[in-house]
């Protein structure tokens, strides 16, 4: 049975998430991040950079952000176990996750029961067929990201980046071994970093699988609940 101090926690979470905006710009998010020197402004993919600075800003004071170190992995944050903060986009045929380093998850679990997932859900909208606002955000960074780089390297097709989101819920979910087994699978196994050293396998996780029992709390801003329909 979850602990009452996680399920306490989680209950100032969510009522502190109810503060957050209910339409994300892609312009404008990215604009409020570089004007607060929030460190992952730059990062192509701004809708996940966009919730952790909003739960930085949110969550003040309910929960320690950044989190705990485990070996070279830090989680997003920490009050009672160890958090991780997702974004991900309702109106996409993927309904997985990308969360942490799959060993450090497993201490995390090991030392306070549980792995905690906070987890954006709404529809994005896409760039336009002239790429208008990934010439703005290239132009804005002044640089090529590595994941870009690596793109043009291998001659793969460019993906179409999100410009809007509108945020559905958020939901918040605390993962024991037993439940973390039943909605995940590995990811990135046998991948090196730029060193030349391996890198850590890391947990993904399909949300359709999640249990109900470790879904501890959701808030919802916009239409029907989206994680127990299956989208």
């Amino acid at each position: 049975m979850l602990k009452k101090k996680i399920v306490d926690t989680v209950q100032q979470l969510r009522l502190a998430s109810q503060q957050m905006p209910k339409i994300w710009n892609g312009r404008k998010s990215i604009l409020e991040m570089k004007d607060a020197d929030f460190k992952q402004w730059q990062q192509v993919e701004w809708l996940d950079s966009y919730f952790k600075f909003l739960c930085q800003k949110h969550f003040d004071g309910i929960i320690d952000i950044p989190g705990q170190k485990f070996g070279n992995t830090r989680f997003d944050g920490f009050c009672k176990t160890s958090w991780d903060f997702k974004a991900h986009a309702a109106n996409t045929t993927n309904h997985t996750v990308i969360t942490n380093d799959a060993e450090a998850i497993e201490n995390t679990i090991s030392d306070y029961g549980y792995y905690g997932v906070i987890l954006a859900i709404g529809e994005v909208e896409y760039d336009d067929e002239e790429n208008t606002f990934k010439k703005w955000q290239n132009q804005l960074t002044l640089k090529q990201c590595r994941y870009e780089i690596s793109r043009i390297n291998r001659g793969a097709m460019s993906r179409s980046r999100k410009i809007q989101f509108v945020l559905s819920e958020v939901h918040f979910i605390c993962l024991n071994s037993g439940t973390l087994n039943q909605c995940s699978g590995l990811f990135q196994t046998g991948f090196r970093n730029s060193d030349g050293t391996s890198k850590g396998p890391k947990i993904v996780i399909n949300i359709r699988k999640i249990p109900d029992a470790a879904l501890v709390a959701t808030e919802i801003f916009y239409g029907k609940m989206y994680l127990n329909e299956g989208f």
